[in-house]
């Protein structure tokens, strides 16, 4: 079993794996540190940046996605590249399910604040109601994985959206039907 030690920008990393590499060239591809792998000050995104950002949780992350034609476009999909230790074991050398739950429910979420960021939605606050997860083959540790999600329609203060994770051959892991919404206090 590989062990990883990252000490380059996480950008590095994963444009050193050829796969990941293919997935991050083009003109309008844009690329960055999720703002969940950022501490603040509030505790807000202390799972992500604290207790899984770690030599043996997720030594790297970044996500990926592609310019919208127009600057009032949506960004309507996303990838997030992930390497995954050992101290995500649920089983010797595979992610135990609730943190495949964790990134699948990662992924989707950042599909809002990064369009709230290009002001292509509204910045309010916003929650899972539901993330219905299907484990399709075991997630490997010790390994990277690519993370996408895609908006399948707004609906008022609701966002339907979906998500997989997916190996270096393509094959699919796990999947996730997820609704968001805008919390009801914020409007």
């Amino acid at each position: 079993m590989p062990s990883f030690q990252i000490t380059t920008s996480d950008y590095e990393h994963f444009a050193s794996i050829p796969w990941c590499a293919k997935h991050l060239r083009g003109r309008r591809v844009i690329s960055g540190s999720p703002a969940s792998r950022k501490r603040k000050s509030n505790g807000e995104d202390s799972l992500y940046a604290e207790t899984l950002k770690t030599q043996t949780t997720i030594l790297a992350m970044l996500e990926v996605y592609e310019e919208p034609k127009l600057p009032t476009d949506r960004v309507d999909s996303l990838k997030m590249f992930l390497t995954l230790g050992s101290g995500l074991n649920g089983h010797p050398g595979i992610c135990h399910g609730g943190i495949v739950v964790a990134i699948l429910d990662e992924v989707i979420g950042l599909l809002i604040p990064t369009n709230q960021q290009r002001g292509t939605m509204k910045n309010l606050p916003f929650m899972t109601a539901y993330l219905n997860t299907t484990f399709l083959k075991p997630v490997p540790t010790c390994a990277t994985i690519m993370a996408r999600a895609r908006i399948l329609k707004v609906e008022g203060r609701k966002y339907h959206a979906e998500g997989w994770i997916e190996d270096g051959h393509g094959a699919i892991l796990a999947h996730a039907d997820a609704l968001f919404v805008t919390l009801k206090s914020a409007l």
